[in-house]
């Protein structure tokens, strides 16, 4: 590979995703590199993250941006979770609650223990739960994220001292139009060179990297390495360079959104909603000024009309805008860095929002291209890396997100074959399957190294969608009935007290 050193970047486009890499370069390298992003009306922005998961406080904590300051600049609430309404059947609901459930003993993680004690109360009383084994909702009442989403309270606290429980985990709830305005400023005092302008052509060099890209009535600009950050037009990636796209539909129907602003209501909840229809689901993300809304759904099983009529019949506040129509490709780029051409953002791929992980995968790119950042020259030892771990990160949360659409016993409301049956009825990937079948027969959850989810956010996805181990952990025996039923009441009653005294999201957000 050439051994150029790397000095000049070149970001195209703008939004979250090009401020996000222009702000972490720019903090991290200094004055060691001259970055250029170009930015335009005509990339445009999609504008649906407005919810994310909480290893963005680390990002902006590197960035050196308060948590105060990030919730003034982007009117942004607090995050413990996403519940999900009929999504298993209809009138259910359960919620991926952030942070630890109840409190490990050595080696054996909580859940054994609680289903230990279920199954001990199924064994007293044969008719508790109505004749189900098992109540699982009793699960989330040792989540303290949980009990503080659903009593709309909120406060920052790390650990429960009298429990030796973890405390709470929080993301957010942000515009993410304000937050691309203020990584901009961020950017700019630092030295970014901010280019408005469109691109009508783009030059290769003979070995098929990416030299220089031209502006419409502007200059040409070139550059070392150049960042696509262009959403789904791909420019550079896709439509200079023609690495091809990875198409996951089969597992993952919906490909059809329309995306709408509401007025905010009361009280200000601090987790978002995902609530499943007949094809496909729609999302709520309380905000300070407004509540975004959307709804995904797949074009084979319902109309755009149908689409729009329902999402707006479900809003619970006056819609602000026309709901915007957006259409995507579930899937990701067979390699997201090629040549001198690295995509970051929707230009690298498409998972639907279900689990709020599109600004996770902005922030883990930029994370790992700074990690691998060629200093003489780039190197293919990079570029392989990179692809490696960039897949399998698409690959692990893409099964996470089949996992609730799978395992569901939804009934369709006429004799045809229902997007639910469809997605009960397929082939799913072999590394999902073997993380159902492990926790079906043993309730055992293994989380592999740097995977996104943790155990407990997949428990409670499989409990939640309906899967009942069918055993547990041995070591639960060695905790006797009367012992077990004292640890899980004083875990239950630590949270409530602990919930008791918080003050409500609306209350602490007000006091920042």
């Amino acid at each position: 590979m050439d051994q150029t050193i790397i000095k000049n970047i070149v970001i195209v486009g703008g939004g979250t995703s090009g401020w996000m890499t222009a702000a972490m370069l720019a903090k991290l390298f200094n004055k060691q590199l001259n970055i250029t992003l170009i930015e335009s009306d005509a990339i445009g922005t999609i504008g649906v993250g407005e919810a994310t998961i909480p290893p963005l406080q680390i990002f902006n904590s590197v960035l050196g941006i308060s948590e105060t300051d990030f919730i003034k600049a982007t009117q942004a609430t607090y995050k413990l979770g996403i519940e999900f309404q009929n999504w298993h059947q209809q009138g259910e609901a359960y919620m991926h609650a952030f942070g630890n459930i109840g409190r490990d003993l050595g080696f054996t993680s909580f859940h054994h223990y609680w289903l230990s004690a279920q199954a001990n109360l199924s064994q007293s009383n044969p008719s508790q739960a109505n004749g189900s084994q098992y109540n699982a909702n009793d699960f989330w009442q040792y989540s303290l994220n949980y009990q503080a989403a659903k009593h709309n309270k909120f406060q920052p606290i790390q650990t429960i001292a009298q429990a030796q429980m973890s405390g709470i985990t929080h993301a957010y709830h942000f515009d993410a139009g304000l937050y691309a305005n203020l990584l901009r400023k961020y950017s700019v005092q630092r030295g970014i060179n901010r280019v408005e302008g469109i691109i009508t052509s783009t030059e290769l060099s003979t070995d098929g990297s990416i030299k220089s890209v031209t502006l419409q009535n502007g200059p040409c600009i070139s550059g070392d390495l150049f960042i696509d950050c262009s959403g789904f037009s791909a420019l550079l990636i896709e439509q200079a360079l023609g690495v091809e796209y990875e198409n996951w539909q089969h597992w993952l129907p919906c490909d059809s959104a329309y995306a709408v602003p509401c007025e905010s209501t009361s009280p200000l909840t601090p987790y978002t909603k995902a609530t499943a229809h007949h094809a496909g689901w729609q999302w709520r993300i309380p905000l300070q000024h407004r509540t975004g809304n959307g709804i995904v759904y797949s074009s084979q099983h319902m109309s755009d009309e149908q689409a729009k009529q329902h999402l707006l019949a479900n809003l619970d506040g006056k819609p602000l805008a026309e709901p915007r129509k957006i259409n995507f490709t579930t899937g990701r780029r067979v390699k997201q860095w090629h040549k001198n051409c690295v995509a970051i953002g929707l230009s690298s791929g498409f998972l639907e929002p279900l689990e709020s992980t599109s600004l996770h995968l902005v922030q883990s790119a930029i994370i790992r291209l700074t990690k691998l950042f060629p200093r003489n020259g780039i190197q293919p030892q990079h570029i392989d890396e990179f692809n490696r771990q960039s897949q399998t990160e698409f690959e692990q949360i893409r099964d996470f997100i089949i996992l609730h659409y799978h395992l569901n016993a939804k009934q369709s409301a006429d004799n045809e074959r229902g997007l639910w049956q469809q997605c009960r009825d397929m082939d799913i990937p072999e590394s999902l399957q073997h993380k159902i079948d492990l926790f079906k027969a043993t309730a055992t959850v293994f989380r592999h190294q740097d995977e996104l989810f943790t155990e407990a956010a997949w428990i409670q996805v499989m409990l939640g969608q309906g899967i009942i181990p069918e055993d547990y952990h041995p070591l639960t025996q060695a905790v006797s009935q009367d012992d077990l039923t004292d640890y899980l009441t004083n875990i239950r009653k630590v949270i409530n007290t602990t919930v008791s005294q918080m003050p409500s999201h609306k209350d602490y957000i007000a006091a920042l």
